[in-house]
């Protein structure tokens, strides 16, 4: 067998096992879920699939084509806000809110693209910044609309048309199918022409630019696929707490750094980092805070942080694609032999 074949080869197994993993792995949880009964594990279960579907939706700009944001907390919010209060004064299905408020972020987010987009690395990420925080302004300031920094309390009408639940069962079962949702895209992303001008574009913008790629347009597609389906993310955290305010989901704290993180450590620019990284960094993060909270309050953080900078010291490309390195070299050996 020719070189480029057997890579060829490599290559194409590598894919399919991926692919195969992952439905696997989709299906043991879906399994999981309904023998899950204690509250706290099902709540952390809840926010794994939250953190994973929004990662994943960063993962969409800042992995694939390298535009690192960290405004993105600002599409969360639009998402959340636009659902919650169309149903608040409109009485309006969240499901249909989601779209509205998912569609405005894409929107907002294909400006944002339209207008940033030439600018690269730490300029890009400080411009975001700068987005993310007169966002969480206007949230506070906007009190006939958000109610400012008191929050926003939406009722509880338990059912499906409001998107409302009594048990959490139900809720998990609706964050694996939206995680899902979102990694089979960027899986489809990352192996199709768009995922390839992502990636060139990520790799060298001149290079990319003397290929014929049309830069500021697919930018301006990434990040609005990425903003959009950001808004579906806030909708779902909107109608899973019942309660937003701009200093969560409107700010650069948590949610926009969060994001960020969970991704670099999953392994970016691959539709299973944010996936790896979200189970990683979400229970760690919340067993830590509820063994390690009151008297020991501030000690979670520390520990947390700790393991953080080993990770990326020992990790410094992500879970994902060291491991995809090792069975690279692994096929590599094989041809050899």
């Amino acid at each position: 067998m020719k070189e480029s074949e057997k890579t060829g080869l490599s290559k194409l197994l590598m894919k399919d096992a991926e692919l195969s993993f992952s439905i696997i792995g989709l299906a043991f949880l879906a399994i999981v879920i309904g023998f899950v009964r204690n509250p706290f594990y099902l709540d952390i279960l809840i926010m794994i699939f939250l953190w994973g579907m929004l990662a994943s939706s960063w993962n969409i700009a800042g992995g694939y084509a390298g535009m690192f944001s960290l405004g993105h907390g600002a599409f969360i919010g639009i998402g959340a806000y636009t659902s919650s209060m169309l149903f608040i004064h409109f009485k309006l299905s969240p499901w249909l809110g989601m779209l509205i408020g998912a569609s405005a972020a894409g929107m907002v987010a294909c400006f944002l693209g339209y207008i940033c987009g030439r600018l690269k690395g730490h300029y890009f990420a400080l411009a975001t910044i700068a987005f993310v925080e007169l966002a969480h302004i206007s949230g506070v300031q906007l009190k006939e609309l958000t109610r400012g920094s008191e929050g926003l309390t939406i009722p509880f009408h338990p059912g499906w048309a409001n998107f409302m639940f009594y048990d959490k069962v139900t809720y998990a079962y609706l964050g694996l199918a939206f995680m899902a949702i979102i990694y089979f895209l960027c899986l489809a992303i990352e192996r199709s022409k768009l995922g390839y001008y992502l990636v060139a574009i990520r790799e060298d913008e001149d290079a990319a630019k003397s290929l014929g790629i049309n830069i500021p347009f697919i930018k301006m597609i990434a990040i609005g696929i990425s903003g959009f389906f950001a808004a579906v993310g806030g909708t779902f955290y909107a109608q899973y707490i019942l309660f937003i305010e701009p200093d969560t989901v409107l700010s650069f704290v948590p949610f926009s750094v969060q994001l960020a993180l969970v991704t670099i450590i999953g392994g970016m620019g691959r539709a299973l980092g944010p996936i790896v990284g979200s189970f990683l960094l979400t229970p760690l993060s919340m067993l830590l805070r509820a063994y390690l909270g009151g008297a020991l309050s501030g000690l979670h953080i520390v520990i947390y942080g700790f393991l953080l900078i080993i990770v990326v010291l020992f990790l410094p490309e992500g879970i994902v694609n060291t491991l995809r390195g090792h069975v690279k070299n692994f096929f590599k050996m094989e041809e050899l032999t």
